[in-house]
């Protein structure tokens, strides 16, 4: 605890000139740089004192904290409270996510097996669709129905527009503008297929050539009622699998 210091002052306050306790007094205890101060005459004005730094009021009695509405709900509505900021919370992220998949990309089930092995029956596909060019090589979702395929189909772009392709079954490549493409996502040799086929075709601009992974057992632009794709068909780029977990990672 501090000792008290002691000052004699004037009996009239030197800022109003009054005799204490003037109108400008308070009540409760003073500090004066932070010791404690015995008021021994009255009349006390500590901003007359020349060495005076600051000085501040120590009330009697401290007033207490406001009291946060919500210590006064009850558990109920309390609880009635807290759910409604967890469904608000939800509601901004719900939004959030649709704004995500119908502007940058989307989600997407695989049906068949004409991707084999990259991609299985029921795989669930993140695509990419804001902004997307197809490249050769990038694993596409398409839209374009034939014969009786309404639904989106996955294949793989072989070659975009103004290139030309070259198919030989007989060697097992695929040449793009005489080069020989590198398909080490193919699970066997390839097999003139049963169909009226394509194995040679420039593709027209903005269009492309697609292709399954799982060659003997795809429809794709080598069929005749199908053929090369245009651009406008393409929802967006098969960026990586979702689900199921064991197959979850990046397409290559």
């Amino acid at each position: 605890m501090s000792t008290p210091m002691d000052f004699c002052l004037p009996e009239r306050c030197f800022s109003c000139g009054e005799p204490w306790p003037c109108s400008l007094a308070f009540p409760g205890r003073l500090r004066y740089n932070n010791k404690n101060v015995r008021l021994i005459s009255p009349g006390l004005e500590l901003i007359a004192l020349a060495d005076y730094q600051k000085s501040e009021r120590t009330p009697d009695r401290l007033p207490e904290a406001p009291h946060s509405p919500e210590e006064n709900l009850s558990s109920e509505d309390a609880f009635k409270l807290d759910l409604y900021f967890w469904l608000q919370a939800l509601s901004t992220a719900l939004v959030f996510l649709i704004a995500v998949f119908t502007l940058v990309g989307r989600i997407i089930s695989v049906d068949g097996n004409s991707m084999y092995p990259t991609l299985h029956h029921r795989d669930m596909l993140l695509l990419q669709s804001a902004g997307y060019q197809p490249r050769s090589g990038d694993v596409v979702v398409l839209t374009k129905a034939f014969d009786m395929v309404t639904d989106p189909i996955v294949k793989r772009v072989i070659a975009v527009g103004g290139q030309q392709v070259d198919i030989d079954y007989d060697a097992n490549t695929v040449a793009v503008d005489g080069r020989v493409l590198n398909e080490p996502y193919l699970g066997e040799e390839m097999l003139p297929p049963g169909y009226e086929h394509i194995d040679h075709i420039s593709v027209p601009e903005n269009c492309i050539f697609v292709m399954g992974d799982n060659r003997n057992h795809s429809s794709d632009s080598r069929y005749v009622s199908l053929g090369v794709i245009d651009q406008r068909y393409v929802l967006g780029r098969a960026l990586c699998i979702l689900f199921p977990l064991e197959h979850f990672g990046p397409i290559a």
